[in-house]
């Protein structure tokens, strides 16, 4: 299924139905008087946030939605039926904007939420609605009101506790692989992968989701490659993991050039808590992996985790960092980042900024 996580809509709601303009006639019955009823109110359009839906791919086959018209009012008092209501149902994490992609209008971070984009019109009065001690036989109805009509954007932020980010080729899909039953697309070229992928991870019995986007190249916020157009996709994490691959000549500056382009994108990606770990140490010898380390070190201002998802080597332990940060995270507390040799154990002077 292809992955699509922006979508254009036309959505109106019902218009409202005609009040009816009628009189009573029956036999030996003289002066009926008006029995016009009412007219039916016009269908409403909601949004819902449901299980079960990870993309807005189901939009691109269909843009516009239309709610039904209220039936209008008849004689003998009958008021006219409701018209139906449309719900667009879209997976968790997706916001929706008005027509100038800007505007937040709501935000559907859980499922069952709903909320209603356009109101139905309400259906006219019968002319039975206008009868008076003077005026007992009213010839006049009113039309039912118009619907609602607008365009709005669709824009889905996956919803995932930790994000993998770094350069193309720098392990995340690996990574993905080797700690959840995700089957993320893998080879040994650049922008393999071309949209997110989630995974649940599960360390020490407890669970967590993994969102890993394309990678990032210089220029990104620029449009450069696939661009930041992911990046959305893990502004709801409450902690980043940043691969750096050890087959990059200089692990410092490939290291800074993600930062920058997180920094450039703003959704304050570069104030979230980061875990830094050095992938794919298995092609290194001791004394390279050793050079390399203490670069990337000094270029984060952090100790680093060393990892190879082809020996398992620092897995376990990235896993346990992430799990602690999640869970100090959700319940609302500060915690420090865990250093290489004993993640459980967080440094003193690395308190990480809360997220909610």
């Amino acid at each position: 299924m292809k992955f699509l996580d922006e979508a254009k809509v036309y959505i109106r709601s019902g218009d409202g139905g005609a009040g009816s303009v009628s009189f009573r006639r029956e036999k030996f019955i003289e002066f009926g008087g008006p029995d016009g009823g009412d007219g039916g109110r016009g269908g409403d359009v909601w949004i819902e946030a449901v299980n079960g839906l990870n993309t807005l791919i189901d939009f691109r086959f269909q843009q516009h939605f239309k709610a039904k018209t209220g039936t209008h009012g008849m004689g003998r008092n009958r008021t006219g039926a409701n018209g139906e209501d449309v719900t667009l149902k879209v997976p968790v994490g997706t916001q929706v904007l008005e027509e100038d992609a800007e505007t937040l209008i709501c935000d559907l971070t859980k499922e069952g939420q709903r909320f209603r984009l356009a109101k139905g019109g309400n259906g006219g009065f019968g002319n039975a609605h206008f009868k008076t001690s003077t005026n007992q036989a009213p010839n006049w109805a009113n039309p039912g009101l118009e619907g609602e009509e607008k365009t709005i954007w669709l824009r889905l932020k996956l919803i995932a506790d930790a994000g993998l980010v770094g350069l193309p080729n720098a392990g995340k899909s690996t990574f993905l692989a080797s700690v959840t039953r995700a089957r993320p697309k893998i080879a040994n070229y650049p922008f393999t992968t071309l949209h997110p992928n989630l995974g649940v991870a599960t360390i020490d019995g407890r669970e967590f989701v993994l969102a890993d986007i394309p990678g990032l190249i210089e220029g990104a916020h620029e449009g450069v490659g696939i661009g930041d157009r992911f990046l959305g996709h893990v502004e709801r994490t409450r902690v980043l993991l940043h691969l750096v691959s050890a087959q990059e000549e200089k692990v410092g500056k490939a290291y800074k050039t993600v930062k920058h382009e997180l920094e450039a994108y703003g959704g304050e990606l570069i104030d979230k808590p980061e875990i830094v770990a050095l992938s794919q140490i298995d092609v290194l010898d001791e004394k390279d992996l050793k050079k390399k380390a203490k670069e990337l070190e000094k270029a984060c201002g952090q100790k680093v985790f060393l990892l190879s998802a082809v020996t398992g080597t620092g897995m376990t332990d990235a896993l346990r960092a992430l799990r602690d940060v999640i869970v100090a995270a959700a319940e609302g507390e500060e915690t420090a980042l865990p250093n290489r040799e004993n993640p459980a154990q967080p440094e003193a002077g690395d308190d990480l900024d809360e997220e909610d």
